[in-house]
């Protein structure tokens, strides 16, 4: 199996380097990702100015841009090969609910997915994670399972793993995306000259957050699963706008 890795902590991550050696038992593992942290970029592509992409001392390829520009460099120029799947983290931190339309480590899943392979997102539900192992093994028994039975194509897996050791993990289980209460307000600061400058505030805490939910599976102790797809499209409300319209018309 060819295996491109990716993600958006960064190309020193910890994490990265962890997953890479587990996943060679697996394969050949790529690992393509940025050169620095670049968390909550979404799907942004650099179109503004060249890329570039230089071996790093650790064996990966560091990209000057954001986790979708290294997916995409990867596939449509870099590689030699395409690969089989990509997979983007794991991420120090989870990625749960709204976090997913900010979060980098899902867009570098997205955009394989765009491309037409396979793709899984992994996030550690803790900021500074202790038990990488757990996402490795999950990953790992995941893999397991796209061989003998692949998903729809137009799937993009995300993952969200405790930080807890494997024999600690109740099992898998399939959610779907809870939602938060809206983010804290920014921080205002005065930088040396007297000038304001902002920090954007904290997400907002768990508001949607029962039973089938990513955030109630993990806070319980399990690895959530949670499908994802491109298509943003609320087809519930498409007769509802129809209706609505012909006053506008």
């Amino acid at each position: 199996m060819d295996i491109l890795l990716s993600n958006d902590d960064g190309y020193l991550a910890p994490g990265l380097s962890i997953l890479a050696e587990f996943l060679a038992k697996q394969g050949h593992v790529t690992v393509v990702a940025p050169d620095r942290n670049r968390s909550a970029a979404s799907n942004s592509l650099t179109l503004h100015r060249p890329i570039r992409a230089l071996a790093a001392e650790n064996g990966f390829i560091k990209v000057d841009g954001t986790p979708t520009d290294c997916v995409h460099l990867a596939i449509t120029g870099l590689l030699d090969k395409e690969p089989d799947i990509v997979i983007s983290g794991p991420n120090a931190g989870p990625n749960m609910g709204d976090d997913v339309l900010y979060s980098g480590t899902v867009a570098a899943a997205t955009e394989g997915r765009f491309l037409g392979f396979p793709a899984i997102a992994v996030s550690m539900c803790s900021y500074e994670p202790e038990h990488y192992e757990t996402a490795c093994i999950a990953v790992e028994r995941i893999l397991a399972r796209l061989v003998v039975s692949p998903l729809p194509e137009d799937s993009i897996l995300n993952v969200n793993v405790p930080d807890i050791p494997w024999n600690e993990v109740k099992g898998f289980k399939a959610t779907r995306l809870g939602n938060r209460h809206k983010s804290e307000g920014v921080i205002r600061q005065t930088d040396p000259r007297g000038e304001p400058v902002y920090w954007v505030g904290p997400p907002g805490v768990e508001q949607d957050a029962g039973d089938g939910t990513d955030f109630h599976a993990t806070r319980n102790g399990f690895i959530s699963i949670t499908p994802l797809q491109i298509d943003l499209t609320r087809y519930d409300s498409l007769q509802n706008l129809k209706s609505w319209l012909e006053e506008v018309n």
